[in-house]
């Protein structure tokens, strides 16, 4: 009976325990998409995006892709088998809206992944020493941001030679760590004289443990927020160079070398399939991503809350 007894004084304390811990960082944010009905219908598009697009490009090559064939230019919609027409040269467009799709999506995530790294090392080193060592990290900061990013990049992608999506990856990241940089450092700087810091500083840790190990999960949520929101801002950057010619190469379809159809009148008025699918789908990437990034943020906050 006391066998039995002390048992259940174990079970007790158990589930006493598992009440008292605050729920895991995936569990906050699975339960703020799941509420907010909008978020949650915004992730399953940007699922559905993702399958119809990286799913899609599976059965297709680049070759068959880029083919012409004039005899079957400019076909409207359903027109001889191709749901959405075909181009001038004769591409189907649906195939190139896919392949177009999965390739600004795959350099939207590279450029944000090239970025993220960069300036979250940046912004940890500047926040955490302060100082002299942040003064000179900003003011570098702060030139490379007053820098034309468009027309350097426009310039570059000109004169290099060899040009690729790998080249282009490389150039837009090379401008645009310096906000994640500035965005985490502010964090960080509020980090820096909290107790745990101090308390590791005074037991003898390292800067970089301290750095990597105590303040980096703490703001692991603005983390997570930052690289969902820098996706669609990246994606943007490479529709609108792809737009104005000086994004990936002629022969590689893209969002915005579809869009750029639209730059003609006539298809504007009367080849409306040549521009208004790339369009649709770059719209929805955009605004789903935002309204996920708003329900990870309330997430964040409401796990910093909970701690």
């Amino acid at each position: 009976m006391a066998k039995k007894t002390k048992k259940q004084n174990d079970a007790v304390k158990d589930d006493q325990t598992k009440v008292s811990l605050p729920p895991s960082g995936f569990k906050v944010i699975v339960r703020e998409i799941v509420k907010d009905k909008v978020a949650l219908a915004a992730f399953i598009l940007i699922v559905l995006i993702l399958i119809f697009t990286f799913g899609g490009s599976l059965f297709l090559s680049k070759s068959s892709v880029s083919e012409i064939n004039i005899v079957e230019s400019y076909y409207g919609w359903g027109q001889n088998g191709h749901l959405f027409g075909t181009d001038d040269g004769g591409r189907d467009i649906l195939n190139m809206l896919i392949m177009g799709g999965r390739n600004s999506i795959l350099i939207g995530i590279s450029v944000t992944v090239i970025t993220e790294l960069v300036g979250l090392v940046v912004g940890l080193v500047a926040g955490y020493y302060g100082g002299l060592i942040d003064s000179i990290i900003m003011r570098i900061v702060d030139f490379i941001q007053i820098l034309p990013r468009f027309p350097i990049i426009i310039v570059l992608t000109t004169v290099l030679s060899h040009y690729n999506a790998v080249t282009l990856v490389w150039l837009i990241a090379m401008f645009g760590w310096t906000v994640t940089a500035r965005y985490f450092r502010s964090f960080v700087l509020s980090q820096r004289e909290r107790d745990y810091v101090l308390a590791s500083k005074t037991s003898g840790s390292s800067d970089l443990k301290i750095m990597f190990r105590e303040v980096l999960p703490n703001i692991t949520s603005m983390i997570i927020i930052d690289v969902v929101l820098s996706i669609a801002g990246n994606i943007g950057v490479e529709t609108s160079l792809s737009f104005l010619g000086y994004g990936l190469p002629p022969t590689t379809p893209s969002l915005g070398s579809l869009i750029a159809f639209a730059n003609d009148p006539v298809n504007v008025i009367n080849r409306p399939w040549l521009w208004l699918p790339a369009t649709i789908l770059l719209l929805i990437i955009s605004l789903s991503v935002n309204y996920v990034g708003r329900a990870l943020q309330r997430a964040g906050d409401a796990r910093q809350r909970e701690n």
